[in-house]
């Protein structure tokens, strides 16, 4: 199920003056090499750290003395567990709030500008975030799009056309905003978002492709065709590749019905 098998190991770090990665230790076949938290920031400005992952307490210390200067909000790309379960305990850490999504344009972070896109799909509640700092122009991407492999939509909070859509949103906005880097929720960062998102969007209209095909081979239920159409996906995260095919088979049905 991956674009990039032969990608290096990833282990976060430095990738801005502003932006820097703290990887969270819960690598998984669901996490990749872990979550990605993401502390955003000029120095000695008002910070944001997006992202916390799990409540682990050494992660979120470092995470914490990684900051460069106070730390204003605590911001989430999607309620899932290994994006969320830290900000509580993060909150009272580093005295700052947990804000939602819509309240990430009202940050003042100096030189460093937030803006918000709604892109369910994955998730309900998925956003994505850009990023415009005097090093660049940044897209976190959240669960949306990953670092290595492709992501589950999770049927049924997850829905497939919706999923296009913010995939189609996303590369627009690339293409019209000059984004130069995307950093996904888990896996390394990616320096052709535009691609990424095209491979995104290819990936998923051949799994449909075949899905069409395993459907008229007289395969009808879940099981079935996941065993036939992710015959080689790993058993610890079967489960994502039924709730994938779930929202695949929702979206042709509404395909079928016009």
């Amino acid at each position: 199920m991956t674009n990039n098998e032969l990608t290096p190991a990833w282990t976060g770090g430095v990738i801005a003056s502003d932006v820097n990665c703290v990887l969270a230790p819960n690598p998984s076949p669901w996490t990749l090499e872990g979550t990605n938290t993401y502390v955003i920031g000029e120095v000695g400005g008002r910070q944001v750290i997006v992202d916390p992952g799990p409540a682990d307490r050494e992660h979120l210390q470092r995470v914490s003395q990684l900051a460069q200067g106070p730390i204003a909000a605590i911001v989430l790309t999607h309620a899932h567990i290994d994006h969320s379960e830290g900000a509580p305990d993060l909150s009272e850490l580093v005295g700052a709030p947990v804000i939602s999504s819509r309240e990430i344009s009202g940050l003042d972070l100096g030189s460093v500008e937030l803006l918000m896109h709604r892109t369910p799909g994955h998730s309900s509640d998925s956003v994505c975030i850009t990023v415009t700092s005097p090093s660049g122009r940044y897209l976190l991407s959240g669960d949306t799009i990953l670092g290595r492999g492709t992501t589950l939509v999770a049927h049924p909070d997850g829905v497939l056309s919706e999923y296009f859509d913010s995939l189609r949103q996303l590369r627009d906005h690339c293409n019209d905003q000059g984004i130069t880097m995307l950093l996904p929720g888990h896996g390394p960062i990616s320096e052709s978002p535009v691609g990424l998102i095209d491979f995104y969007e290819k990936h998923r209209l051949e799994r449909l492709d075949q899905i069409r095909a395993a459907l008229k081979e007289g395969n009808t239920t879940i099981e079935s065709i996941t065993s036939l159409v992710y015959a080689n996906v790993d058993p610890q995260v079967r489960i994502a590749a039924e709730v994938t095919v779930a929202a695949q088979l929702h979206y042709l049905e509404k395909e079928a019905l016009g």
